[in-house]
């Protein structure tokens, strides 16, 4: 599906499998939830950091090693680049329960909600297109999210800020996601919740780990989710399904299989295709109540997202591993959508209509194998990582419409009535069919050098092809790109280490021009340098970065173009520079953080204030307290903040939303909690990407019942 931003979307037809797997959660509701494992523990091996909690909520805040960055179990101090884990503690204390609510937490990080069900992440002055799950990273072929992810199967979301090509498949300056997902550890054990909050929404969880030997050499672990609920947005509702299954295998003392299956199925009715003009028809600043919504109580964008993953990891000996890793995705959506835009009626400037109905099948397979080791030279020992990765994606999309209802005068308020018929669609015709392969082989190696001085110099060869038409313009590119990092750590005392890093970018777009042509790769390079620290053997964690970068062929809209159905761009040139401060991790007994603050300057080639709607200052901090005379009672708050904003339309003036939260351990087994969200309920536009946007929920409340074993 063309969007009016110029993305592609679609689905299939809903069966009844959301009816009979609701069925089952209902009955597993009140089934307990398991052990959170780490991703050392689900390899069949443990770090000294890993804690292995069975049968009870995460507590922690920070984490003992990443791999996101390099393939090595690397401490957030070891890491030569700005990264921010947001963990499964802070997932449950404050009800993270998308990625959208989730990355709002990160440092540094936006997250554009233009529209309902449709998203778009930025960092560092530019968008977030590096996707991963457990390091893995995923072939380009959207630069946003459609939907919602759930993060019920994720143990934790780590944020590695700066061009991470050397991982990535394709580099690019503003952040890599990785989504590490749950997996089972060797103990039984469990953990429930039900939840009920405003509008009318319910939520269940279920999370459960089963050894199936008395050993644990063969466990799995099952989660699963539901939620459904009206919205403060007249005609939204929401309904989720989330199920997750994985098993892991010690097939010898020195060989971990493991094998898993995802699955999601999510259809939202009211969806929103677009959003609210910013502006009256005389071009003057517009102001709606904040439940107002463009779309039709008949609009949906129905997904079902299907994840299969498997792995095998093997010790060598002599500190050499090797992992090979194979994932495999298929997702279909089905939309019904509704766009409001001004056109002209009768000489005069009026919001008119653009219903559209669309269907897209994408297919992904990814293959990484990567072996990591140490080797001796002149007397001292380095780590190396040597690994190749291919990713193929097919996306299909068609389109049907109504032409008799494009363009449709909605006069007075009914554009906003929920009044406009169901379109009579036509016949589905095929819109676009490309095939993207992305071909990378990478190695790098980590010097020591001194004791204190650590150098890493890495470099990552990528082929990007796509070939495949979009409205029958042909689609395609094929680029070779030598990507080359280098970083280094020096510890400056026995708790502060000093680093910087260089990293290229490269990363083929999917936006369109004037001329119907792609826009050329984003291509340029970033610098960063700064200071970390960590404290109270690990649990604390501190860091400063300031970073440089210059990105050209940055996509910049030139505006909508109604008989092509989408947004048409033009390729700038952008400058971001920046300083970000991170913290995590347990300040003092009982007292747990999470957050940070960033600075952003984005400039053009002149020197001119460039994508003035990303925020320059943005402030992210999350915090509970367990009292030690009463450690039964856990209670927190988050808060975020962004400076002023604006576009060619309005400004906004910076906010803060601050969120509450307190859990009351009733028994061993029962908690009680309660999450306040917008506690002063500030109302405020949901991004200024575009000329359209809604408003932020208002003030929520939610309460939850859990239950562990």
């Amino acid at each position: 599906m063309i969007d009016t931003e110029g993305r592609h979307n679609s689905t299939f037809n809903r069966t009844g499998a959301s009816r009979c797997a609701l069925a089952v959660m209902a009955c597993s509701a009140l089934l307990p939830i398991p052990a959170h494992a780490d991703d050392a523990e689900a390899a069949g091996k443990k770090s000294d950091r890993d804690i292995v909690v069975t049968g009870s909520v995460p507590q922690d805040y920070v984490v003992g090693a990443q791999g996101s960055t390099a393939r090595l179990d690397l401490s957030l101090r070891e890491t030569p680049q700005a990264v921010a884990v947001i963990t499964r503690a802070q997932i449950e204390d404050f009800g993270l329960n998308t990625v959208d609510t989730l990355l709002r937490r990160a440092t540094g990080v936006n997250v554009d909600s233009a529209e309902t069900d449709r998203t778009y992440y930025n960092a560092r002055g530019f968008d977030i297109v590096n996707f991963q799950f457990d390091g893995i990273g995923q072939p380009l072929s959207y630069g946003l999210q459609n939907g919602q992810i759930d993060t019920s199967i994720f143990e934790r979301v780590d944020v590695v800020r700066g061009a991470t090509g050397l991982l990535s498949q394709t580099g690019n300056p503003s952040a890599a996601i990785n989504f590490v997902r749950k997996r089972p550890a060797k103990d039984l054990g469990g953990y429930a919740s039900l939840s009920y909050g405003s509008y009318n929404e319910v939520r269940g969880d279920v999370d459960v780990n089963a050894p199936l030997t008395e050993d644990g050499s063969i466990r799995t672990r099952f989660v699963g989710s539901y939620q459904d609920g009206d919205s403060y947005l007249d005609y939204y509702h929401t309904s989720r399904l989330t199920l997750y299954g994985v098993a892991a295998a010690d097939l010898g003392p020195d060989t971990v299989a493991t094998v898993g299956y995802s699955w999601q199925e999510s259809d939202p009715r009211g969806v929103s295709w677009g959003a609210l003009p910013f502006t009256n028809a005389d071009g003057t600043p517009a102001t709606y109540p904040r439940s107002t919504n463009s779309a039709q109580p008949w609009s949906k964008w129905y997904s079902l997202d299907r994840n299969l993953f498997g792995d095998i990891t093997h010790d060598f000996g002599g500190g050499w591993t090797g992992k090979v890793s194979v994932l495999r995705r298929a997702r279909n959506q089905d939309s019904r959508l509704f766009y409001v835009y001004y056109g002209e009626v009768d000489g005069e400037t009026e919001l008119v209509a653009y219903p559209g109905a669309y269907l897209d099948k994408l297919r992904e397979t990814t293959l990484d194998a990567n072996i990591t080791g140490k080797i001796n030279v002149a007397g001292r020992e380095h780590d190396v990582v040597l690994g190749v990765n291919y990713g193929e994606s097919r996306l299909v999309e068609q389109e049907s419409i109504d032409a008799d209802a494009i363009g449709t005068p909605l006069p007075g308020n009914t554009a906003f009535e929920g009044s406009f018929p169901y379109p009579n669609w036509g016949d589905y015709s095929v819109t676009a069919d490309y095939t993207t392969k992305i071909t990378s082989a990478y190695g790098l190696i980590r010097l020591s050098l001194a004791d204190p001085l650590k150098v890493m110099l890495g470099a990552n060869v990528t082929n990007a092809r796509r070939t495949g038409t979009s409205y029958d313009t042909p689609y395609a590119f094929d680029k070779t790109r030598f990507l080359p990092f280098a970083g280094l750590t020096i510890d400056l005392a026995g708790n502060i280490t000093a680093y910087a890093s260089y990293a290229t970018i490269f990363s083929p777009q999917v936006y369109l021009t004037a001329d119907r042509s792609n826009i050329d790769p984003l291509e340029g390079e970033t610098y960063e340098a700064g200071l970390k620290g960590e404290w109270n053997d690990g649990k604390l964690t501190a860091a400063v970065a300031v970073f440089k970068t210059r990105e050209d062929n940055v996509a910049e809209s030139i505006g909508f173009d109604a008989d092509l159905g989408q947004t048409l761009y033009q390729g700038v040139n952008a400058r971001s520079h920046g300083v970000e401060v991170d913290l995590a991790g347990e300040v003092l007994p009982g007292f747990q953080v999470s957050g940070g603050y960033a600075w952003t300057d984005i400039e053009d080639d002149d020197g001119n204030n460039a994508r003035a709607f990303i925020p320059r200052h943005t402030l992210r901090m999350s915090a509970t307290y367990t009292p030690q005379f009463l450690p039964a009672l856990r209670m927190g708050a988050s808060a975020r903040y962004q400076s002023k904003i604006h576009n060619d339309y309005i400004e906004q003036d910076g906010y803060a939303i601050v969120d509450l939260m307190a859990r009351y351990q009733v028994t061993n087994n029962v908690s009680l909690a309660v999450n306040l969200d917008n506690l002063t309920d500030v109302k405020y536009w949901t991004s200024l990407q575009w000329d359209q946007a809604y408003y932020g929920a208002p003030r929520t409340v939610r309460g939850t019942l859990g239950v562990s074993f």
